[in-house]
């Protein structure tokens, strides 16, 4: 689907309070329910796209982002499905669930005793988060990595079941087998139904007679997992790209949740990084100052050559296009600026110091315009 804007989407005013905003999503998310719109494809994105909208607007931080710079703010934030890694019908529904699930009568709108997110069955395992460490360079350029995982794996003994091999399960005589526990309740608006998973089954609606020896009937133990995970460039600290089905595996046979893996930016020895910029800071002598020079300096490429024009001032910055890091989920680079500092010597030989005499006998003072500070110009050099 084409993206729309996400006050269009949930047919809200652009200053709607956090409450309008909760009522708009909960009437589309209904009226698009999956469970109430079965194989209707058209129904299953306009659900996810209220959703996505809702998950945004919702939140303060990403509210504010999006309003100020759209879906490219989003982008480069690590914010869900806005910023390009995903966002599926399973995130959805969880979305959905999780704010809605328990107590607004979702056997009574459905009519669906078996709700979406309390079927009987399997649970889902638990979605995981990992941190990852990425020099400036890899992000630069992009990388794969191979990332040490522990978490909860498949039973090898029961292969999952939980029970061991040669015997069989029952169903559940707390849920009769349904997986879920129903209770009703009633009010001057009507009835309410809340469905929550079974505790004594865990929603499976069985029961194993003999456990698995391994497992303990869990049908899971402890392991360790290397999962590989490719980097896009131009990730920034706290941007998270999701690995499907690589964080715990579900108990009994369950889908295995995911893993969530979370960039954070190690500090740079001599680079600065500006969002896609990067600042440098690099030392001439007076010599070179005064008479130009061609120097080699660091890039994230390598070694590059800069040619210094003569008469330059100490604090004048120089620009090299498309030198900085990559654009995510986009075309071209940022650029490198360097700043030249002139740097005065401590100490002299006699030599040296006759020159510097001799030298000043030819110079003559001149006084320097105050109007605009570094600052002041590194802003219109940047152009922000």
């Amino acid at each position: 689907m084409e993206k729309r804007d996400f006050y269009e989407v949930l047919e809200i005013p652009r200053d709607a309070s956090e409450n309008d905003i909760k009522k708009a999503y909960r009437r589309k998310a209904l009226e698009f329910h999956p469970d109430k719109n079965p194989g209707d494809k058209t129904a299953e994105d306009k659900f996810k796209e209220a959703t996505e909208a809702y998950e945004v607007l919702k939140d303060q931080q990403k509210r504010r982002i999006y309003d100020q710079y759209g879906y490219q703010g989003l982008s480069s934030g690590g914010f869900g499905g806005a910023n390009g890694f995903g966002f599926d019908l399973s995130d959805a529904l969880r979305a959905f669930m999780r704010d809605f699930g328990g107590g607004f009568g979702f056997e009574s709108i459905f009519g669906d005793a078996n709700a979406r997110g309390h079927r009987r069955g399997p649970q889902k395992g638990r979605d995981l988060q990992v941190k990852l460490e990425l020099t400036l360079e890899e992000i630069a350029s992009g990388v794969e990595k191979s990332i040490k995982v522990k978490h909860l794996v498949t039973c090898d003994r029961c292969n999952g079941t939980g029970r061991e091999r040669g015997t069989s399960e029952k169903p559940c005589p707390r849920c009769n087998g349904s997986g879920q526990q129903k209770t009703v309740s009633r009010s001057l608006f009507g009835q309410f139904v809340n469905v929550t998973v079974c505790p004594y089954c865990n929603g499976t609606g069985s029961i194993i007679e003999k456990p698995c020896l391994e497992c303990a009937g869990n049908g899971r133990v402890k392991g360790q997992s290397t999962i590989k995970v490719k980097i896009p460039p131009g990730v920034s600290s706290g941007n998270y790209i999701p690995v499907r089905n690589a964080g715990d595996a579900g108990p009994r046979g369950g889908v295995s949740g995911d893993l969530l893996v979370v960039i954070e930016e190690k500090e740079h020895p001599i680079f600065t990084r500006h969002n896609d910029d990067i600042f440098i800071e690099q030392g001439i002598s007076f010599c070179q100052a005064a008479l130009g020079d061609q120097i080699e300096i660091a890039s994230l490429d390598g070694k590059i050559s800069l040619k210094i024009p003569a008469g330059v001032q100490s604090g004048k910055i120089f620009r090299l296009k498309g030198k900085g890091i990559t654009h995510l989920n986009g075309y071209g680079r940022g650029d490198q600026l360097i700043r030249v500092l002139v740097i005065t010597p401590t100490k002299l030989s006699s030599d040296e110091r006759e020159l510097f005499k001799q030298l000043t006998k030819h110079q003559k003072a001149h006084p320097l315009r105050t109007d605009k500070s570094f600052f002041e110009k590194l802003r219109d050099t940047l152009g922000v």
